[in-house]
């Protein structure tokens, strides 16, 4: 049976800011390019539910640092929303164990067994992919349908009408994606990117952006965030 309709439910303050997007034009064209994506049975990552994972375990008013990655992963019931973060049950994609292993370094925090960065988004973090979508096992496979656009505008806005938030840009995607983030207002860390390629050429390890995060929310009146993961 073909589905005719879909529907991405997506929290109360979001849902307000990104008014004008999530009315627009190429956001119904999103919309309709995943609905024939399912119709010709396709497997889509992540589950309807859970596109907008990171908005609703993050309100607009509650963003204090933002973590930006590039694309959900593409294995059986690995991605649930959140960029670097993978549902319990999975092995820990190379980018997150060198996450951990730097979280480790930083912070001494243990080594965790789950990959599910649920904890960090509820205190504040929102985990934002570039692309919201993709299909199974095909990388980058929904990178030009139009999220690309809708991620730029909700980094536009939380520039714009936010102050005093963490941006954390890991490797060149990020730092290109949050070139226009103004830093007159926010606080901006860059690293090179937590993959084993940028990681082994020393370009992320021993960068401190959990301790360096902490110490700036401090330092601006704002509750640190427990990065410790069960």
């Amino acid at each position: 049976m073909l589905e005719k309709n879909i529907d991405f439910q997506i929290e109360k303050s979001w849902g307000i800011t990104l008014k004008e997007e999530l009315n627009s034009l190429y956001f119904k064209e999103i919309k309709q390019f995943i609905l024939q994506e399912k119709n010709k049975k396709n497997i889509i990552y992540p589950p309807n539910n859970l596109i907008f994972n990171a908005f609703n375990q993050t309100p607009f008013n509650e963003v204090k640092v933002v973590i930006i990655g590039q694309d959900p992963y593409h294995g059986v019931n690995q991605a649930h929303g959140l960029s670097f973060s993978v549902l319990d049950g999975n092995t820990h994609p190379p980018s997150l164990i060198n996450i951990y292993k730097e979280l480790e370094s930083d912070l001494t925090i243990p080594y965790p067994k789950s990959g599910d960065l649920t904890p960090w988004a509820k205190q504040g973090v929102l985990l934002l992919n570039a692309s919201l979508t993709v299909r199974q096992a095909e990388a980058n496979s929904h990178q030009k349908i139009g999220w690309q656009k809708f991620t730029d505008s909700v980094i536009k806005q939380l520039s714009e009408k936010r102050n005093d938030i963490v941006f954390l840009l890991w490797g060149g995607f990020a730092k290109k994606k949050g070139a226009k983030i103004d830093a007159s207002k926010h606080h901006i860390l860059t690293s090179g990117h937590p993959s084993p390629l940028s990681a082994n050429r020393g370009f992320w390890f021993g960068n401190q952006h959990f301790s360096k995060t902490n110490k700036l929310l401090k330092r601006l009146g704002k509750s640190e965030i427990d990065w410790e993961i069960k």
